[in-house]
């Protein structure tokens, strides 16, 4: 519209949401007219608290759409006879997809000979806008692409597996729509962790998929029964780190890897088979070189739980950079940071058996200053308790050393 300002545009065929003009006016129950793909986006955005931008009232998720034929008639007539001023023209809308149409495309994926072209197909409708993705939903398009992917599985066939996992990555996978067994779970979960063993020799573009492969496994168990997590294998968490070892996946998959392993942590044996994984040591190579705040929060998440055990501890203490980093976080990052790196360091402190090391560590690292520092700054008190409490326990062997004021330290620990 920039472009045009010059020409007078009736304000009736602007959209009040996106101020274009509509290219598919339809009408809500609340009788206001917006282009059909910015209210649907506003509605999918809105979760179940969606109303209407205009009059405040609610919508339903599932509100149908009135086509506004005449006003689209209108604006196709008016864009025609101002074509010579730059104004596009504005094609007819092509029909809604139908339910029936993806019904038959999922017959159509279990058909050898069609099934390259139907995950073409699919994925171009997935693409196109929410409208499509709902419909897709509903004909229950997830659930058969995960039963398509544990197929792969069985066989061992990588064939059309990238272009399932692309379309998958267009759905939230809720427990709405999935209500999946534990049965199913655990079969769609050990086709994920064979995927994520893929390597470059098994498929192209492996890196791709496995940073997809990961953001869908995060929702799949997200959506289903917390029990699930009971459930997981050593495999699951060999095959994850491993992936974050190689630093091969795009950061959303990073993330996505980070949060399945901070939701699995509660449970005590899960936590022993990251140890027992290497979790701990490639967690802080990690961070060595994360760029994003959130990305930080989860890695001393994570460390936090594994260094809740002994051999958690033992391997964090094996890094020579771990207390670095994690005393280089401090005040850095967030709140939710400086909690996890605190209590991190005060386990380290209480429970490590390497305790001269640690003390020197500490001292040799800035440990000790910073705790100092942190302090004297704004912050909630029980974390300030358990940095007062880090350093009285070892205010004999730092109060000497030449690198700390020891009235300061004195005076900070009473």
């Amino acid at each position: 519209m920039d472009d045009h300002q010059d020409i007078e545009i009736p304000e009736y065929f602007i959209c009040p949401i996106s101020l274009q003009i509509m290219k598919d006016p339809v009408t809500a129950i609340t009788g206001i007219t917006y282009d059909r793909e910015s209210i649907e986006h506003w509605l999918f955005e809105g979760n179940n608290n969606a109303e209407c931008p205009v009059t405040k009232q609610p919508l339903p998720k599932d509100l149908d759409l009135t086509p506004n034929h005449t006003l689209r008639r209108l604006i196709q007539a008016w864009c025609a006879d101002n074509s010579a001023y730059g104004i596009d023209r504005i094609p007819t809308p092509k029909a809604p997809l139908s339910k029936l149409q993806i019904i038959k495309l999922i017959k159509d994926l279990w058909k050898l000979e069609l099934q390259t072209h139907t995950l073409i197909r699919l994925e171009v409708f997935a693409a196109e806008n929410e409208r499509n993705r709902k419909c897709m939903a509903e004909a229950g398009v997830p659930r058969a692409l995960l039963t398509y992917i544990v197929k792969c599985c069985d066989k061992n066939q990588v064939g059309g597996l990238e272009g399932a996992l692309i379309i998958l990555h267009f759905f939230k996978i809720t427990s709405e729509y999935m209500k999946l067994s534990a049965f199913e779970v655990d079969k769609i979960v050990e086709s994920f962790t064979w995927v994520l063993a893929l390597d470059d020799e098994s498929i192209e573009n492996h890196k791709e998929i496995k940073s997809h492969a990961l953001r869908i496994l995060k929702n799949i168990i997200q959506a289903a029964s917390s029990k699930f997590l009971q459930r997981l294998k050593p495999q699951f968490f060999q095959n994850i780190i491993r992936v974050l070892k190689q630093r091969v996946i795009a950061q959303q998959g990073i993330n996505a890897a980070l949060k399945l392993m901070l939701d699995a942590c509660p449970s005590g044996r899960n936590r022993m088979m990251m140890v027992e994984s290497g979790a701990v040591f490639e967690l802080i190579e990690l961070e060595l070189t994360a760029s994003e705040k959130k990305t930080t929060e989860w890695i001393l998440g994570i460390l936090f739980h594994l260094c809740s055990c002994a051999d958690g501890r033992a391997q964090f203490l094996s890094h020579r950079a771990a207390i670095a980093v994690v005393t280089k976080r401090i005040m850095q990052v967030s709140p939710a940071a400086d909690d996890r790196a605190i209590l991190i360091l005060s386990l380290i402190c209480k429970f490590s058996g390497n305790f001269n090391f640690v003390v020197q560590e500490m001292l040799r690292v800035g440990t000790v200053s910073k705790l100092c520092s942190f302090l004297q700054v704004d912050c909630a008190a029980y974390l300030k308790d358990k940095a007062r409490e880090i350093l009285r326990s070892h205010y004999d062997e730092w109060k000497d050393s030449p690198c700390i004021d020891a009235s300061v330290l004195s005076r900070l620990t009473r």
